[in-house]
């Protein structure tokens, strides 16, 4: 079986086509028919998110932590006990493409690092075109990069588990995680052909999170 884990706090506008797009890849016919369960850690929810999940045929497991280290490790120990011999982590304002698991999969290693790609960058106003010009220049989004995102994250069950699963952080919890497994010699695939979009919303969840870089960004920017 394979586990898909999604963590949302107030993700009510986004998680529907979040997980449309996840059921999508699902039932990709490159698994081969291999039974898929996502599940949603609703972390201190007190909008639609989990009905709207349950909805779409995702489990969902609450916690009231506002840890995103802790949300994705709780979904991960889930689906582990549930049988999950691959685990793959993204975000509830994240859209997987149809042969996302398929792709994390064929890269035939422990772990799989994916890039990631921005579907509209209008949010950021009279930025929009700055901040576009500036993730275009500076981001690596071909194989070989060494980005880490939970966004777009696979794992082995084994090799999650020899290392303690996601440690309780606020924030780059994934990179946390992927250092672990890089220190026990996991096989890394660095890869860019498991496709996600992801937002680049103005209002960040996480401090430090990829949201919250972008932000960061133009404030630099601004005060020269």
């Amino acid at each position: 079986m394979i586990g898909i884990v999604i963590p949302a706090h107030d993700e009510g506008e986004h998680i529907g086509a979040t997980l449309t797009a996840a059921m999508r890849a699902a039932s990709h016919p490159g698994l081969g028919g291999e039974t898929v369960v996502v599940v949603v850690v609703l972390d201190s929810c007190s909008d639609a998110t989990g009905a709207i999940a349950r909805a779409h045929g995702a489990l969902t497991l609450s916690l009231s932590v506002r840890n995103v280290g802790a949300a994705r490790a709780a979904g991960a120990d889930m689906l582990l006990e549930a049988g999950a011999r691959w685990l793959a982590f993204t975000d509830a304002d994240t859209h997987v493409s149809p042969d996302w698991l398929e792709k994390q999969l064929a890269q035939q290693a422990d772990v799989v690092c994916g890039s990631v790609g921005v579907r509209d960058w209008s949010a950021h106003g009279d930025n929009s075109a700055f901040i576009c010009a500036h993730f275009a220049r500076t981001y690596t989004d071909a194989d070989g990069h060494r980005h880490v995102h939970g966004a777009n994250l696979g794992v082995t069950a084994e090799a999650y588990r020899s290392v303690g699963g996601f440690p309780p952080m606020t924030c780059s919890e994934d990179v946390a995680l992927v250092a672990s497994l890089q220190m026990a010699g996991a096989r890394i695939a660095w890869s860019a052909a498991p496709r996600v979009v992801t937002s680049a919303r103005t209002d960040a969840r996480a401090r430090g999170g990829f949201g919250d870089t972008l932000l960061a960004v133009i404030a630099a920017t601004q005060k020269r």
